[in-house]
């Protein structure tokens, strides 16, 4: 399986930049009044949620604090990944494609269900109604068009037994495509930024061709 320690969960940032004292919190209850605030002086999550799920210009203001200091975050995450001489980093990222981080990855993974599935499980997970776990994902990229920028698909329609060595099969890819040029970028980080940054432009362009093509064939 994956090791957990590659991995920067970008739902685990979004919970820590507004822990109580953070300047994101501050700014939120600024917008969003004191209610939004537990008794414990966390954030009241499902309440915000059930706001801003329903109110398109109520979201893009939250968005608004929170995605530049996850971002942020999240920059640090990776460049510390690196520091350590790690071979691979996986971004864990919900809203990858909906944020344009897709730009900033070298790979981008979607683990694919159908709608139906994905509506089973939130309603699971959240203990919510199925009106609920609708607005939801309907504030969400419909899970189909995130295929058009995917580079590699999991299905994770079944059970995670049968999720499990797609991931191992993942972890294998990636560790053949980093190869052996991953420890010469990481020894002289010029180099090291030329790659990357050459790397990320080619997909940038690949991606956009190929959703362009798809996106013509609807039409």
């Amino acid at each position: 399986m994956l090791v957990v320690g590659l991995t920067v969960d970008a739902d685990v940032i979004a919970r820590d930049v507004v822990l109580p004292g953070s300047s994101a919190l501050k700014k939120i209850v600024k917008v969003f009044g004191e209610d939004i605030i537990r008794p414990d002086g966390y954030l009241d999550r499902p309440k915000l949620g059930a706001i801003v799920f329903n109110d398109a210009e109520k979201r893009k203001q939250l968005n608004a604090i929170v995605h530049p200091a996850v971002i942020r975050e999240m920059f640090w995450a990776v460049m510390r990944h690196w520091w350590r001489g790690d071979k691979i980093c996986v971004v864990d990222v919900p809203l990858l494609i909906e944020g344009g981080l897709w730009k900033w990855v070298g790979l981008v993974v979607v683990v694919y269900c159908s709608n139906e599935i994905q509506l089973q499980r939130l309603m699971t997970r959240d203990r919510s109604s199925r009106e609920d776990a609708l607005s939801r994902l309907n504030a969400q990229m419909p899970i189909a068009e995130k295929l058009e920028y995917a580079d590699l698909v999991i299905d994770n329609s079944g059970s995670i037994q049968e999720l499990e060595p797609q991931i191992d099969t993942l972890l294998q890819k990636l560790e053949r495509k980093a190869g052996w040029s991953w420890r010469v970028s990481w020894l002289f980080p010029p180099w090291g930024l030329v790659s990357a940054l050459g790397t990320l432009l080619f997909a940038h362009i690949r991606r956009s061709r190929r959703v362009k093509k798809k996106r013509s064939r609807r039409t």
